[in-house]
C-alpha cells in the first residue's frame, strides 16, 4: 500500500494535458488522468469503476470505492482543465513549478491537486488503522468545464449521504451558488429597399421589442427574487450578442441575439426558458416575423445545501468560517440530485481559476489534508 508523495502525486496529474473545449480541435481525452487516479485508488484497496460518457468517445469518470454500505463519504472533484495561451504564461501549464509558497501548473487551484490531498488523506488513515464503518467513494469526473457531461452521467450510480467538491474556495465552505442557462433567440423577417418599409419585414426592429419584453420580465424577476447571501442578491440576465443587418441602406432581413441568465436557488430553468420563449413569442405578434430558439447552453441549476445541514454545520466549525453562497456554478447540483448533502470546500482560489500562471498556496495543502481528514473520521462514526 504505498502511493506518491503529494507533491509528485500532483506533479504527475498536472503534467498530463486533459483540456475540455466545445472546439473539437482543442478537446481532449482526460482517459490518461483517470487511469493514473485509478492505479493510486488499486493501491489502497479501492474497487474502481472506469466509466465512458455516453455520446463523448474518449471521456471518462472514475468511480472508486473503499468500504461499503450505504450513507457514506464523497469526495469529488472535475479532471478536466479550460484551455491556456501559451504566450500569457510565464511558466510551463504542464509542469509543476514551486515558487515564492506557490505550486504553479495549469489545474493547480481548479482542480487537480485536490485528488491529491484526498489520496493522502486516506493513505495516512489507513497508515494509522483507522477501521471504515462506511464507504469513502471518491468520483472524479469529465467534462466540468463545457458541459457537465460527466456529473450528469452520474445518475443512479451512488448511494452515499454527504459530499465535499474539492472545487477552489480558499478553504471556506460554500453552500449555495447560483445556476446558469444561455439562450439565441434567431429572427428571420425578409430585406428590402430601406426607403420603403412596406418592402421587407425588419427583424432588428422586432429585436428591439423582443428586447423590451425580456427587460422588463427581468426586473419583475428582481423584484421578486432576493438573495442577501449572495454578493449579488439578485437573478442577473445579459444580453451579451447581437447580430444583423448587412447594410444602413436595406431592410435587415435576420437578427440573432444570445442571453445569459444566472438564476437564484429555487428558479427553475425549465420554467424560466419556457418563460422567454412564451414572452419572444408574445412580443412579436402579427409581426411576420419567423421566430427559432436554441439552447447555446443546456444550463446547471442554482444549488442550496441547507444551513442546518450536518455537512454544512461540521465543516463551518472545521475551518472556523461560516458557509458562503457564490454565484459560479459547480456540480454540486447532480450530487445533491442523487441525495446528498453537499458542500463545496478546496484549498485553491477561483482567483485563479482559467488565469495564465493558474497557481495553489502550498501553505494550503495541509489544512486541506487535515480538513479532509476530520470529515473522513466524521462520517466513519
Amino acid at each position: 500500500m504505498k502511493i506518491p508523495t503529494t507533491l509528485n502525486m500532483i506533479q504527475q496529474l498536472i503534467a498530463i494535458p486533459s483540456i475540455s473545449c466545445n472546439d473539437p480541435k482543442i478537446d481532449q481525452s482526460n482517459q490518461a488522468i483517470i487511469d493514473l487516479l485509478a492505479t493510486w485508488c488499486n493501491e489502497l484497496g479501492f474497487k474502481c469503476e472506469i466509466m465512458p460518457i455516453p455520446n463523448y468517445p474518449n471521456k471518462f469518470n472514475l468511480l472508486a470505492t473503499l468500504g461499503s454500505g450505504e450513507d457514506g463519504l464523497v469526495l469529488a472533484g472535475h479532471t478536466d482543465t479550460v484551455p491556456y495561451d501559451i504566450n500569457s504564461w510565464q511558466f510551463n501549464p504542464f509542469k509543476l513549478t514551486e515558487q515564492d509558497n506557490r505550486l504553479y501548473g495549469l489545474g493547480t487551484s481548479d482542480m487537480k491537486a485536490f485528488f491529491a490531498l484526498a489520496l493522502t488523506a486516506i493513505e495516512q488513515l489507513l497508515a494509522n488503522d483507522i477501521k471504515l464503518q462506511r464507504p469513502i467513494t471518491i468520483i472524479a469526473t469529465a467534462n466540468e468545464e463545457t458541459n457537465m457531461a460527466g456529473a450528469k452521467a452520474l445518475i443512479n450510480k451512488q448511494k452515499s449521504k454527504y459530499a465535499l467538491i474539492g472545487e477552489p474556495t480558499g478553504l471556506k465552505p460554500i453552500r449555495m451558488h447560483k445556476g446558469i442557462m444561455m439562450e439565441a433567440i434567431i429572427l428571420h423577417g425578409k430585406s428590402g429597399h430601406s426607403s420603403d418599409p412596406n418592402l421587407g419585414n425588419n427583424a432588428l426592429e422586432g429585436m428591439y421589442k423582443v428586447i423590451g419584453e425580456l427587460s422588463s420580465w427581468r426586473e419583475q424577476l428582481q423584484t421578486k427574487h432576493h438573495n442577501s447571501a449572495f454578493k449579488i442578491p439578485i437573478p442577473t440576465m445579459n444580453f451579451g450578442y447581437i447580430k444583423g443587418g448587412d447594410n444602413p441602406n436595406r431592410i435587415c432581413a435576420d437578427c440573432e441575439l444570445h442571453i445569459d441568465l444566472r438564476p437564484l436557488p429555487g428558479m427553475n430553468l425549465t420554467e424560466l426558458r419556457s418563460t422567454i420563449r412564451q414572452l419572444v413569442n408574445k412580443s412579436l405578434q402579427n409581426t411576420g416575423l419567423d421566430i427559432k430558439f436554441k439552447a447555446l447552453f443546456g444550463g446547471i441549476p442554482a444549488m442550496e445545501t441547507p444551513a442546518n445541514s450536518d455537512i454544512v454545520q461540521f465543516t463551518e466549525r472545521l475551518t472556523k468560517h461560516p458557509a458562503e453562497a457564490v454565484a459560479y456554478a459547480t456540480e454540486a447540483p447532480y450530487l445533491q440530485a442523487l441525495g446528498m448533502q453537499t458542500i463545496i470546500l478546496g484549498p485553491g482560489d477561483i482567483e485563479q481559476a482559467h488565469q495564465p500562471d493558474e497557481f495553489i498556496f502550498v501553505n494550503r495543502l495541509q489544512p486541506m489534508i487535515d480538513i479532509l481528514t476530520k470529515l473522513i473520521i466524521h462520517y466513519n462514526k
